[in-house]
């Protein structure tokens, strides 16, 4: 009898490649769930790919917003355009079928890019903190300090390092040693997994999110104090001639603060958890479920969908840019191309 059950389970599984013997078994999910799972992720690529476009195309656009500080943004918004284009779709798939279809070259190619793009992201965000700081809490040798050279060697340095160290432990399996016995045990036809050992684990952690995490939370901590400074300095005026702009500017100055806020707490909320689950899951076994992990994963996509409305839609010049676009190109309404700030 229970060979019977067995034999009907058997069955009853459903293979990422049928013919072969050594095949992964497919996620079995109701087609509800696979639907819903298919359009929220599509959603998120879509808007991850289409929201830092707009971005792009508003710095290439405008000769206004071509300054040191918008380089950094556009090349963060090509980075998270990229992940949104190159990787999202094919994670996609992974995470909702269970199955890699297109063999192990390209899962290499694929794992390398996702962690490139990734790192290159919260790298540029780190990058973004610096230039916030000297630009609140030094103006005056700020303009010195960041020029378009500068900021293009710093851009171009974060993306040599990224590329080159995720392709290389993707590819050289240095993450792998002394998990060779695990992954043999668990590996099968239609599998795309990046397995971290504890040293690589720890390693990953503290290079690509404890150091540039501490270097964002310390620098907008104290980008904080000093607006909030400003604020009050300009609160306590009470000439009435200049009554109205101190109202203005005090109004900008907690604006500013609120929107460094917001951008700490959505990369900690995005990030942390999947960075906790690599740390920690070496020293457990790998006991974390697939589900659990690609939720994570995705999670952390998502701090590159949120970029380009915390940078763009959260600032005056990005909101009067995108509407020129977006009436002018999209809806064929004639409007304005100059740019005009306040």
């Amino acid at each position: 009898m229970a060979s019977n059950e067995t034999d009907i389970y058997a069955e009853n599984i459903l293979l990422c490649y049928p013919l072969l013997p050594n095949s992964c078994p497919r996620t079995q999910r109701h087609t509800i769930v696979k639907v819903a799972m298919y359009t929220f992720m599509l959603l998120i690529a879509i808007m991850t790919v289409f929201g830092n476009l707009l971005v792009i195309i508003s710095i290439s656009h405008f000769k206004q917003l071509q300054s040191p500080t918008h380089l950094i943004v556009q090349s963060l918004a090509a980075c998270d355009c990229l992940l949104g284009s190159l990787v999202m779709p094919y994670s996609m798939v992974r995470s909702v079928e269970g199955c890699w279809f297109l063999g192990d070259i390209v899962c290499k190619v694929h794992s390398s890019l996702d962690m490139t793009f990734c790192i290159s992201s919260i790298l540029h965000l780190s990058l973004i903190s610096i230039d916030r700081y000297w630009a609140i809490c030094d103006p005056l040798r700020y303009k010195m300090r960041v020029t378009n050279c500068t900021v293009t060697v710093f851009v171009t340095f974060t993306w040599l390092f990224s590329f080159v160290y995720s392709f290389s432990i993707v590819f050289s399996g240095v993450n792998n040693i002394g998990l060779e016995e695990l992954i043999l045990e668990m590996s099968c036809f239609g599998g795309c997994v990046l397995y971290f050992n504890k040293e690589w684990g720890l390693i990953c952690v503290l290079l690509v999110f404890l150091i540039p995490g501490t270097i964002m939370s310390s620098l907008y901590i104290s980008i904080f104090h000093v607006v909030k400074k400003h604020a009050k300095v300009l609160s306590e005026k009470v000439s009435t001639t200049v009554g109205v702009h101190t109202q203005s500017s005090a109004q900008r100055e907690r604006k500013a603060a609120k929107t460094l806020a917001l951008i700490m707490g959505v990369f900690f909320l995005c990030w942390l958890p999947f960075f906790i689950a690599t740390a920690v899951d070496p020293f457990l076994n790998f006991v974390t479920p697939v589900d659990v992990f690609d939720a994570l994963v995705w999670f952390g996509y998502f701090n590159s969908t949120c970029n380009p409305l915390i940078y763009g839609f959260f600032y005056p010049r990005f909101q009067k840019a995108f509407k020129i676009l977006i009436s002018t190109y999209i809806c064929g309404f004639s409007e304005r191309t100059i740019l005009i700030f306040e």
